[in-house]
């Protein structure tokens, strides 16, 4: 039997995709948590809507926009809580929820974690650049070149071997969330974990995932829609997780620490 993991959908202002994606969801996942980020376009009474009369999801509601590593930390929290049964979650599974993930691979990355007691892997991430697909989008070359750079740096730095750094298609074991207390709200929230994960020597895997761009134009917010300063804003988040982790950790938090990441799992 399938560790019982809570799979969670940071959602903001997706009014378009959200039903037709938990539609999917919810064929490969029992237990599904989806984080509504302040959403002002209709998602909202979508949500309440299928939550009342279909009630095959839980929805957390954020009164404003903070933002998605915000959503995230509200399902990180959530998966640490009991179930309504009194039992606990093996992990978290996070995707999406603009149509750009596969739900049918779900079960995948859980399988990947391995023993919820004894987990053979603590993240797994996906990987939309270690191995190509048929039908695979052609990124927007600005987006592809930020991913690359900042990839290279935190591999550089943290002594990783990951090949996308961004990718929000993830499990996490149960361990994983206790070591990684995460407080960045925005869109560079998988920056500081990287760091943690390397600070506690978690075990990192790659499963590769298709490429989807259903909208390439798709905004991140204010400045950061110009490329050269969302790199920017990426390296200060990087260097402010690792400073702060240091803190935390002492020397072996510092960069250049190698942690117990795994090779990226090319062939899974």
């Amino acid at each position: 039997m399938m560790s019982r993991f809570l799979t969670a959908l940071p959602v903001y202002n997706e009014k378009e995709h959200v039903d037709a994606v938990l539609d999917q969801v919810v064929r490969h996942a029992t237990d599904v948590l989806v984080v509504d980020d302040g959403s002002i376009d209709g998602t909202s009474d979508l949500l309440a809507a299928r939550q009342a009369e279909q009630g095959d999801i839980v929805v957390i509601r954020h009164e404003t926009n903070r933002g998605y590593g915000a959503a995230l930390t509200t399902a990180f929290a959530t998966a640490l809580g009991p179930r309504t049964d009194g039992g606990h979650w093996a992990g978290l599974v996070t995707i999406d929820c603009d149509g750009q993930h596969q739900p049918q691979l779900i079960s995948a990355f859980i399988t990947a974690v391995g023993d919820p007691d004894q987990p053979a892997v603590d993240i797994v991430s996906g990987s939309r650049y270690l191995r190509q697909f048929p039908g695979d989008s052609q990124p927007p070359e600005g987006r592809r070149q930020i991913n690359r750079q900042i990839t290279d740096e935190i591999n550089r730095r943290l002594g990783l071997s990951l090949t996308d750094a961004f990718c929000g298609f993830k499990a996490y074991s149960r361990r994983a969330l206790l070591a990684l207390p995460v407080i960045e709200t925005g869109y560079a929230m998988p920056l500081e974990v990287w760091v943690l994960a390397a600070a506690a020597g978690l075990v990192i895997e790659e499963l590769p995932v298709p490429l989807v761009y259903l909208d390439a134009s798709r905004s991140f917010g204010g400045s950061l829609d110009d490329g050269a300063t969302r790199l920017a804003h990426y390296r200060l988040v990087l260097d402010r997780a690792a400073r702060a982790a240091a803190g935390r950790d002492g020397e072996r938090a510092k960069l250049g620490y190698g942690g117990r990441a795994a090779n990226p799992k090319v062939d899974a």
